[in-house]
């Protein structure tokens, strides 16, 4: 068998196959059994037709396009394996020459890993500022108020509901997801909602429903909804007093191994400290690919590219889904895009990960 590899745009190659009649024959004889199996010709058991009589029956193209198929599969990977490829898309078959006592050739094209010749990152890893990280006063009493609201003791209330009160409620709107009924509960003043949507819930008694609008703000992060006037109906589904534990040495103990308030207000600071320096750690691991790929040499194969962009464009769904609440084709209405213009504006980042994979996967050979 000879093989001749051909180098293509955009990490592509062409595979050029020709193989002697004398190694492509045995695959024939093979496709005679194969074929022959099924073939019932009077005068002959299934499998005992002579070939000569099933070459008549079936035609000889028929058994030379099996025998064909049968030696691609072997000799194909056999290829990729001796060249020590890389493929990263389905190989793509053309038979050129396919005649009985000739060579049998065919050509397969296929995208592979390119070939990466990385700048000098240990000079560029020695260049960057590592930054330490430090937990404030603050950082503390902040988690260890989320913790203790964590463990509030809830006792319903009769009343209208006032600011601080724990409320649940149930909501709609004719313009947020074809009038989906959503629930939500909070302290009320405190959910950091549209401007004025839990002004007009305080004064609500139990069961109460109420209509009413809120503009909402031209820089609101909801850009579907982003300075406009939205139409809401809400009813009270409950309201509660919120007691908050106090936080002495006996909340710490409840908690678990704490044999004081100090004892646990370090172990958050600890734990604190701990996650900053994993996020930092990230940041700079960003930073130091960002700075290599920006000086990496290689070409970027299309496939790898469009599949980050189809992920991305999957996690958009998502966030669209789970955060706005509306369906993905009302979104992009909203946004006066195609959803392949969509996709497409995702081709920088798409890149970028292909980068920082190509960049990890050559150093982790390397070290």
């Amino acid at each position: 068998m000879k093989t001749e590899i051909k180098k293509l745009p955009k990490s592509e190659i062409e595979i050029l196959f020709e193989i002697p009649w004398e190694e492509f024959s045995p695959y024939v004889e093979k496709s005679y059994s194969i074929l022959g199996k099924d073939v019932a010709i009077k005068g002959f058991r299934k499998g005992n037709v002579p070939n000569d009589i099933l070459e008549k029956e079936i035609g000889q193209g028929k058994i030379l396009e099996q025998a064909a198929d049968l030696i691609v599969k072997d000799k194909y990977p056999q290829a990729i394996y001796r060249e020590k490829l890389e493929p990263i898309s389905r190989p793509e078959v053309n038979i050129t020459k396919l005649a009985k006592g000739n060579p049998f050739e065919f050509k397969v094209k296929v995208s592979v890993l390119p070939d990466i010749v990385l700048p000098d990152y240990q000079t560029i890893v020695s260049k960057i500022e590592k930054k330490e990280v430090s937990v404030t006063d603050k950082d503390v009493e902040d988690a260890l108020k989320w913790v203790q609201q964590s463990r509030a003791a809830f006792t319903p209330l009769e009343r209208e509901a006032k600011q601080d009160d724990f409320i649940e409620i149930e909501y709609q709107s004719p313009q947020i997801e074809s009038n989906k009924l959503f629930k939500d509960k909070f302290i009320l003043g405190k959910a950091k909602l549209a401007p004025g949507f839990e002004k007009n819930l305080e004064g609500m008694k139990k069961d109460e429903e109420k209509e009413f609008s809120v503009l909402f703000p031209k820089e609101h992060n909801n850009k579907v909804l982003a300075g406009k006037e939205i139409s809401f109906k809400v009813k009270m589904k409950s309201i509660q007093k919120m007691e908050l534990p106090e936080l002495n040495d006996e909340f710490a103990k409840k908690l678990g191994e704490f044999k004081d308030l100090e004892t646990l207000k370090n172990n958050i600071k600890d734990n604190l400290k701990k996650e900053k320096e994993l996020e930092q750690r990230q940041k700079t691991r960003n930073e130091i690919l960002e700075k290599i790929g920006q000086e990496l040499k290689c070409e970027i194969p299309e496939i790898l590219v469009e599949n980050q962009k189809n992920e991305l464009l999957e996690d958009l769904k998502q966030r669209v889904d789970q955060g706005l609440k509306i369906p993905f084709e009302e979104y992009l209405i909203q946004i006066k895009k195609t959803e392949k213009e969509a996709k497409d504006s995702f081709a920088d980042s798409a890149e970028k990960r292909v980068k920082n994979f190509l960049v990890l996967r050559e150093v982790g050979k390397k070290e």
